[in-house]
């Protein structure tokens, strides 16, 4: 069993990687590393979410003929799961057995008003630091902030405006709901989510705001553990 798991806007694969210690060995644990960031920095950014889309499923296609699998998204990342599923599906290739889309709200929510990524720098951080998650040395630090804006409004500009492309074909795998009980991206109602998948779902909540994954890390995993081994 291969879990896959996909960054929030601006992160990289390097969040996952306290997860280590927690998950199950008989899980072959794979954070995806997206482009423009740790690894992948001089690569660019995504220009839209299609692009995004494409290029995380080229990184796992060969994977996934052959094993079954698993895609964890946390935020940007429970938007690129939600879409891949799809991708993988128009291809004809094995489809997930879970996906757990953690701190996104119900993908038929309309796109944000406020369009934060075309903010001037200084005011994009201040509204990026009210959401949490991301250390005030970031701010402060005019050479790293300056590698790090492109990747960070860029994955925003994707967030802001994803809009859901209606299908017939419903998520055929079980899904989980992960949430902060502080987040405003939380689900306002999850039987919402029972129109995209006809398998189980199921929610879980947690202390914490938009990047409870941060400090939930036993609990998450313990929850992942419980799900895939059986």
């Amino acid at each position: 069993m291969i879990l896959f798991c996909l960054p929030y806007a601006g992160g990289s694969e390097v969040i996952f990687y306290k997860w280590k210690d927690f998950i199950e060995p008989t899980i072959d644990f794979q954070p995806i590393e997206l482009k423009g960031r740790g690894r992948r920095k001089g690569e660019g950014v995504y220009e839209n979410i299609e692009e995004a889309i494409e290029d995380v499923f080229n990184k796992i296609k060969d994977k996934i003929a052959d094993n079954e699998y698993a895609i964890f998204g946390h935020s940007l990342g429970s938007i690129l799961a939600f879409e891949l599923y799809y991708k993988i599906s128009k291809k004809g290739l094995r489809k997930p057995k879970h996906i757990f889309l953690s701190g996104c709200k119900d993908p038929s929510c309309e796109p944000m008003k406020e369009k934060v990524d075309d903010f001037p720098d200084e005011v994009f951080m201040d509204k990026l630091m009210e959401l949490g998650g991301t250390p005030e040395e970031l701010k402060k630090n005019k050479e790293v902030l300056a590698l790090f804006l492109p990747v960070l409004k860029s994955d925003f500009k994707i967030c802001e405006t994803y809009m859901l492309t209606v299908r017939e074909e419903k998520i055929k795998c079980d899904i989980s709901l992960l949430s902060g009980e502080e987040d405003p991206n939380a689900p306002k109602d999850v039987k919402a989510w029972e129109q995209y998948g006809c398998g189980s779902i199921k929610a879980y909540n947690f202390q914490g705001n938009h990047f409870f994954i941060n400090n939930n890390i036993e609990r998450i995993t313990e929850i992942i553990n419980n799900t895939l081994v059986k």
